[in-house]
């Protein structure tokens, strides 16, 4: 198959850079434009290579990149580490933070240390149980979940830790938080993302949409209870490799919807097509769903197919490049492995 990134050999190298953090992501919420994030494993090795590589392929057509941190309990390079990596190369990061591993006391210094290091953009999460990844008799956390970590950074964003001591000077964090409209009760997830949102969160990023009447019916609702005005909402979108993935994330992934029909239809191509046929499947939903009320953007998970991004936003029009197109929903602020990728991310 043709590589989908031709112009591979010629991605400029990312430069060091420094200065205060930057606020790139909250201004394209602002900007009224279609926002696109991406999410980039941080990787198991200390050489950050291999990293700024995978990040300067999608640099240039999104806005921010995310950076897990021990997904599905299995250890990986800091993301903490990763996204201060990310921030000094001069590409705007988004950090998850994850109640699992650490207690509110060094989730608290974390989040300090996150912003000494220009990181002020998080993903406030749960995080996944340990018995899904490669260290089951390792000890769980949980002092906190994801709801009480969007009230922590809160109370720090306002110069105090918990314990009420001053911080001086506050540190300025931008807190995000994500929502599952795919996991049952279904009525409840919008209430659930509100309750979110009312703790703290300032934007918001969906699991992978591959149903979407369901992810409509959802949207509908966000937009009923007025949510899509507190918070800038992006939708996740996958691009499927081949009929195994599809496979796989219907039948092992807890709240990842994959309709029968898209599975056949996977199934229904040659294997030195599957790749083609995921990215139109991908650019397919994109476009149905692109002019959703209340709709902000959306967040690209390639599970380390970074070379496919650029392809993707290319044939959406979609990126930075399309500041003209403005999205229903990007006004909110004013107003207020593949298992790992996809199941922690939405606990």
């Amino acid at each position: 198959m043709p590589s989908l990134l031709p112009g591979a050999g010629s991605i400029r190298p990312l430069a060091p850079r420094s200065g205060p953090p930057t606020r790139r992501l909250e201004e394209a919420f602002r900007s009224g434009r279609r926002v696109v994030t991406c999410e980039i494993a941080a990787g198991d090795s200390p050489d950050p290579a291999d990293l700024l590589e995978r990040v300067a392929i999608v640099r240039d057509v999104v806005d921010a990149v995310n950076l897990p941190d021990n997904t599905s309990g299995r250890a990986h390079l800091s993301g903490l580490a990763a996204a201060a990596i990310v921030a000094a190369a001069g590409v705007e990061p988004i950090l998850h933070v994850s109640c699992r591993d650490i207690n509110r006391i060094g989730l608290q210094s974390h989040l300090l240390g996150a912003a000494a290091l220009g990181v002020r953009n998080l993903l406030c999460l749960t995080g996944d149980h340990v018995v899904h990844g490669d260290h089951p008799e390792a000890k769980p956390v949980f002092d906190l979940d994801s709801l009480q970590l969007l009230r922590l950074v809160g109370c720090l964003r306002t110069g105090r830790y918990l314990s009420g001591r001053a911080i001086e000077p506050a540190p300025d964090l931008f807190p995000g938080t994500t929502e599952n409209p795919f996991a049952p009760p279904h009525d409840f997830r919008p209430l659930r993302l509100r309750k979110k949102i009312e703790a703290g969160a300032r934007f918001v990023q969906t699991q992978i949409v591959f149903n979407v009447p369901r992810f409509r019916t959802f949207m509908q609702r966000v937009c009923d209870l007025g949510i899509d005005r507190q918070a800038p909402i992006l939708a996740g979108v996958s691009p499927l490799r081949s009929a195994r993935a599809a496979r796989y994330m219907r039948d092992r992934i807890p709240g990842v919807d994959v309709p029968e029909a898209l599975v056949r239809r996977m199934e229904g191509v040659a294997p030195a097509r599957a790749e083609e046929e995921g990215i139109r499947i991908v650019v397919e939903i994109l476009e149905e769903i692109r002019d959703l009320p209340g709709l902000a953007g959306f967040h690209l998970m390639p599970i380390r197919w970074e070379a496919a991004v650029p392809e993707i936003v290319r044939r959406a029009g979609l990126g930075r490049a399309s500041a003209e197109a403005p999205a229903i929903g990007a006004g909110a602020l004013d107003a207020a492995g593949t298992s790992a990728v996809v199941r922690e991310r939405f606990t």
